[in-house]
């Protein structure tokens, strides 16, 4: 288990690593083959006021004007050493992980990532934990009740939600609990460790509209896996040797569909760390998706390669607690 371990991390550090040089050649590469200079790309440091003195200085500072290799490797040494970067007359140093300074704003990435990782965090954890238990609790209760008044309602109401777009349903929402009948005052962010009890309450809309899309999903997930497993011969045989339904439902049925809910569930958790961009913007919420949109109506790259590589971390991350959660899950999977 413990190679098995070290095999997993060391890919996932390969894989974020294959995953910076696919980005950074995406912003950097890209523009150059077609066309795009590194003066230009200077001039976007400098501004609308821009002199030919002062663009050739900040393409040397930034190195812009060295080989890409050499800008890449520069750009993956300022995320694990930090970097020193030369604004005019004054040298400032960007430290560790070091994502570069914002074309826009001239301000340091990364200590805008972190204030806005915990708004995008706490969205993901809530609604994860609302869809995962409506979702797979109402699959269950269906496949138990297949053909009956209950599963047809559940469906109906799965069907809906996976149709029903996220900008909807918020928006809906919205003018209902917040405009019509005020519930909620407002859905802004109160962080976790200011009032825990203000944290969930101002997130609760913004959780209730996007768990409603997703666990629309798992309890289909979770019905088609639960009417394909009570059927298998060894929960006949769990049955007739006289255990209560319960154990038997939970136990054996549940247990062997749970393994595909666990791979959507990390890959869907990875993804919405760094990608809630809908419900972000519906609620007004300032996290790392609403950021990004922002920087990309901006053209401002360190922004985006900041925010793909602090997303394609979660993703990467999620997906290998999702394979050493399969061992505790399923018996049948064995690593060696």
């Amino acid at each position: 288990m413990a190679a098995y371990i070290i095999r997993r991390v060391f890919g996932a550090l390969v894989l974020l690593l294959v995953v910076s040089a696919v980005t950074f050649a995406i912003f950097f590469l890209v523009p150059r083959l077609g066309g795009q200079t590194a003066t230009q790309l200077a001039t976007q440091y400098v501004g609308k006021d821009a002199n030919p003195e002062s663009i050739a200085a900040i393409k040397h500072n930034l190195g812009l004007d060295q080989p890409i290799y050499i800008q890449y490797w520069d750009y993956i040494k300022g995320l694990f050493v930090g970097a020193d970067y030369k604004f005019g007359p004054d040298a400032t140093h960007c430290s560790a992980p070091c994502f570069g300074y914002s074309f826009k704003s001239h301000v340091e990435v990364w200590p805008q990532l972190q204030q806005r990782i915990p708004v995008s965090f706490s969205l993901a954890v809530g609604a994860a934990v609302i869809w995962l238990i409506f979702g797979v609790t109402t699959g269950v209760i269906s496949a138990l009740r297949k053909g009956k008044p209950v599963d047809r309602i559940s469906m109906f109401i799965a069907l809906a939600g996976v149709s029903l777009p996220i900008f909807f349903t918020g928006q809906v929402m919205n003018a209902l609990f917040v405009y019509q009948w005020p519930i909620w005052d407002s859905t802004d962010y109160v962080p976790f460790t200011q009032n825990p009890a203000d944290w969930a309450w101002h997130l609760l809309l913004p959780w209730i509209s996007l768990a409603f899309l997703f666990s629309a999903t798992y309890a289909r997930l979770t019905r088609a896996g639960m009417l394909e497993t009570m059927s298998e011969d060894y929960i006949r045989t769990a049955r007739a040797k006289g255990l209560k339904e319960a154990v038997v439902v939970t136990k054996h049925g549940l247990r062997s569909t749970l393994t595909p809910i666990v791979t959507i569930f990390g890959m869907d958790f990875g993804t919405l760390i760094g990608t809630a961009v809908l419900t972000e913007t519906v609620f007004s919420l300032q996290g790392v998706g609403a950021y990004s949109i922002q920087a990309i109506k901006d053209n401002d790259l360190p922004i985006v390669m900041g925010v793909t590589l602090v997303a394609a971390f979660f993703i990467v991350f999620c997906n290998l607690v999702v394979d050493l959660v399969y061992a505790a899950i399923d018996p049948r999977v064995r690593y060696s």
